[in-house]
């Protein structure tokens, strides 16, 4: 099953795109950023996620597709616009009927490094190790998408492997 995993922002949503494998192994298909300009009418900014979202999605026919929480703390306007940015995402899922899986920053940290309190760093480190990459996903949105897909990996446990004798699926 191909599983892809959004950061949602505004000015940067990272996505990560990931195929478990058997032995435990997951395989990266592919991970990045959409990335809006500033100064762009929010409409606009909305309308080349959403465009970019649905590529994504079109391209890779994942059998789930997950997003990290907004954490709300003490912006309200970002946290809006971000609110907005999932809003976009969960339309292009609903719209391709994906089964979709919400987690909390504090589930995405415990999943990818077993610790709470992980920082960036710890969770970029173990996001490397865990898929097996030479560096580090850049920016770091793309390690956080490759983080929520590997957490929601982690929690489907064995229904995300292929079934035996299957090839894995890659377009």
């Amino acid at each position: 099953m191909i599983i892809v995993g959004f950061d949602p922002g505004t000015a940067t949503t990272g996505f990560g795109v990931i195929q478990p494998l058997p032995g435990g192994k997951i395989l990266v298909l592919e991970h990045g950023v959409i990335l809006t300009p500033a100064g762009v009418a929010p409409p606009m900014r909305l309308h080349k996620i959403y465009r970019e979202v649905c590529g994504i999605l079109d391209r890779y026919e994942p059998g789930s597709v997950a997003t990290e929480r907004l954490f709300f703390s003490k912006n309200e306007t970002t946290a809006l616009s971000v609110g907005r940015t999932i809003g976009v995402i969960l339309l292009a899922i609903a719209e391709r009927k994906l089964p979709w899986t919400e987690y909390t920053p504090l589930q995405v940290k415990q999943a990818v490094t077993g610790v709470g309190s992980a920082d960036k760093k710890q969770i970029q480190f173990m996001v490397t190790r865990i898929l097996g990459l030479k560096e580090t996903p850049k920016p770091d949105d793309a390690a956080d998408a490759l983080a929520v897909a590997i957490c929601h990996c982690n929690m489907l446990g064995p229904a995300a492997m292929p079934a035996a004798g299957q090839p894995s699926r890659r377009k």
